[in-house]
């Protein structure tokens, strides 16, 4: 699967800290994020990140147009929900655009963890059982 990683800067930490936790599940896994937070994931973990723009330069649109088109299955964004000022047009479009193109999308911790185990376990391979049909 391929999965998008996309933290605010008050989350980022986290982030590095989950993506530590869940190694070996994710290393399975093609992974994208934005530029600092794909570089912090793969220093602190060695996993191979694809990285694109900052979210400021683009970073998020760019993942969004990959959902838009099918090439995400999965978004882990953890976003600083005591500040929603931080959050802007872009992040609030990929939100949408998961929830249009039925993408599994994690905006907590637990969230995230629910999605990953469900992963480990092959609950949200969409290869293997298609894409629900609304």
């Amino acid at each position: 699967m391929n999965i998008a990683l996309i933290a605010q800067d008050a989350k980022k930490e986290l982030m590095v800290r989950f993506c530590i936790a869940y190694c070996g599940v994710l290393s399975r896994h093609r992974l994208c994020a934005t530029a600092s937070t794909g570089k912090l994931v793969s220093e602190a973990t060695g996993l191979m990140v694809n990285t694109f723009l900052s979210s400021s330069q683009g970073g998020c649109q760019q993942i969004s147009s990959r959902v838009s088109c099918g090439e995400i299955d999965m978004v882990i964004f953890f976003r600083d929900a005591g500040h929603p000022e931080l959050m802007g047009k872009s992040e609030e479009d990929l939100l949408r655009l998961c929830d249009l193109h039925i993408i599994p999308l994690a905006t907590n911790i637990a969230s995230a963890e629910i999605l990953i185990h469900g992963l480990e376990r092959g609950d949200l391979d969409w290869r293997k059982v298609g894409r629900p049909i609304i």
